[in-house]
């Protein structure tokens, strides 16, 4: 017979039999809180890369609040904004209709059925249309996630998402598997005309950096995967913005003034044997020594080329990072193009016919002091080539804004080495030893002595260059880009230059909370449904 436990003994041994489990439980097991922190400077560096007009878009596996939380901290997102479009179907109509509801209220204005935009949607072109900017009412901000991401990647929605996703101010892809943000990236590459950056930190993020124009690896806690596979890498996001707006912009710059000068020299160079054509019986007999042919651009002007593709700095860092907005132009490729380039061309033209037509007349039926004749074919070549490496030399003095000793050294020293190199030469020793291959005997000599030929030389010079000067000082007056109103602003301001910008961001009234607690379904319902394998497979006809 068992005996009859008392009441009270009964919740005793109850209570003590459950904080010995909880204390094995919390002793076993243990438990983990992870505080998840921005690094320094990232809302610093969100502002200035919005200032210099580039999307923000964040594709992230992290759950919706999380991401939420992470883009009001950033300042892609803030309380001011006109709305907020939240995309969470799961089918194609309901999708269509968020998206479709979502462009309505940023553009009422319906497109023109000769929009290029519209055609993506009555026909289906072999090559993808490139969908042009639309400028909304106001400012939005997107957030989709990963399962409704997988119908609005198919084909038929895909121009509908990212019409809505580039006229916001911010997007936020959550719960995203790692192809899928390759899949964003490789959507904003069909139909934008635009260079796609994507940053990452984990392995993750690997297929991002691998499908974007220019990927980096942000070195952290997850691994080296990212670093491996990207372009550029860096300890922390902040030192994006320096990259972007200082080195990025520096080198756009220094490689168009290098294409537009090395277009430039060699038009200038070339198109002389054009109007040589015409008094030489179109015979192909060249108007320069074979030398300078074979040195002029592997020696005379390779140098100044390649210092300025490499030293030149239009604006200092301070005033890169003081002034984002100019860094606009590159995204417009408004330093070189075909009309720059149809500019290039139409200067060398003119230089071409300056440097053969001034030298021909100034020599024409000309004497030296003695009574000898001087218009004679090596004269002339002397003349020609002399005048064009002056030319060039000053052109691209005019295109250098940042002079360092390294600059001047080239730059002068190229032309100081082609005075060395043409006495070597044309020396009488060399011409007397080698007649066959040194034809100029006695050219140097008799001629640069001439005060006509150092006339010629400077009229060339004069006449080449007054043009180039003229643009340079017309141009920021009478059509101005967003450059030349930066740099103007830069002019007016008061020195000593202004120190790295500390922006204080706008607090709300209302607390947001730090922490994002969700309970809602992770990756398994999208992996296990096989919606998404079947976007990602070949149609089978």
């Amino acid at each position: 017979m068992k005996r009859a436990m008392k009441p009270g003994r009964e919740n005793v041994c109850r209570e003590t039999d459950g904080l010995e489990v909880a204390h094995s439980i919390t002793y076993d097991l243990g438990a983990t809180a992870i505080e998840d922190k921005l690094q320094d400077g990232v809302p610093e560096t969100i502002i200035a890369l919005n200032k210099a007009k580039i999307k923000l878009w964040i594709l992230t596996g992290d759950k919706q609040e999380t991401a939420m939380n992470i883009a009001y901290a950033c300042n892609i997102f803030d309380n001011g904004m006109d709305g907020l479009f939240c995309v969470d179907g799961n089918d194609d109509e309901t999708i269509r209709q968020e998206l479709s509801s979502a462009i309505d209220k940023m553009k009422p204005k319906p497109l023109p059925e000769s929009d290029p935009t519209n055609t993506c949607f009555t026909a289906k072109p072999r090559a993808p249309v490139r969908i042009p900017e639309e400028l909304p009412n106001g400012n939005y901000g997107l957030i989709i996630n990963g399962y409704s991401l997988a119908y609005a990647l198919e084909r038929n929605l895909e121009v509908e998402l990212l019409r809505a996703a580039c006229m916001c101010k911010g997007v936020i892809c959550c719960r995203m598997t790692p192809l899928q943000k390759a899949q964003v990236v490789e959507l904003v590459k069909r139909y934008k005309k635009a260079v796609t950056l994507a940053i990452g930190d984990g392995a993750n993020d690997v297929s991002m950096i691998k499908a974007a124009h220019i990927g980096v690896g942000i070195s952290s806690q997850e691994g080296t995967q990212a670093m491996l596979n990207s372009d550029f890498t860096f300890s922390q996001f902040q030192y994006l913005r320096r990259l972007l707006l200082v080195h990025g912009r520096w080198s756009y710059n220094r490689m168009c003034k290098f294409l537009s000068y090395f277009f430039y020299k060699n038009f200038a160079f070339t198109l002389v044997h054009f109007w040589y054509s015409f008094y030489n019986g179109f015979s192909a007999q060249t108007v320069y020594d074979t030398w300078f042919i074979t040195l002029y651009n592997l020696v005379y002007t390779s140098l100044p080329v390649l210092g300025l593709s490499l030293f030149d700095q239009d604006v200092n860092e301070t005033w890169s990072l003081h002034f984002p907005e100019l860094y606009e132009p590159g995204q417009h490729n408004l330093y070189f193009n075909k009309k720059e380039f149809v500019k290039c061309f139409m200067h060398g033209v003119y230089s071409s016919f300056v440097l053969f037509f001034v030298p021909m007349r100034t020599i024409c039926n000309s004497v030296s002091s003695d009574g000898k004749e001087i218009s004679d074919y090596q004269s002339f070549s002397l003349i020609v080539q002399t005048s064009l490496l002056w030319v060039v030399t000053m052109q691209i003095a005019l295109e250098t804004t940042y002079w360092t000793v390294i600059s001047h050294f080239i730059t002068w020293g190229s032309l100081g080495f082609y005075i060395c190199l043409l006495n070597f030469l044309y020396s009488d020793g060399l011409c007397l030893m080698f007649p066959n291959v040194f034809q100029f005997l006695g050219v140097v000599r008799n001629t640069l002595s001439l005060p006509l030929m150092w006339l010629s030389v400077a009229l060339s010079m004069v006449l080449c260059i007054l043009p180039a000067i003229g643009y340079q000082f017309l141009k920021p007056l009478f059509c101005p880009s967003t450059a030349d109103k930066v740099i103007d602003r830069m002019h007016r301001m008061k020195h000593p230059l202004p120190p790295p910008v500390q922006t204080k961001l706008k607090h709300s009234s209302t607390r947001r909370s730090a922490y994002a607690f969700s309970h809602k379904q992770g990756f398994g319902p999208l992996i296990t449904s096989g919606k998404f394998m079947r976007s990602v497979m070949p149609k089978k006809r």
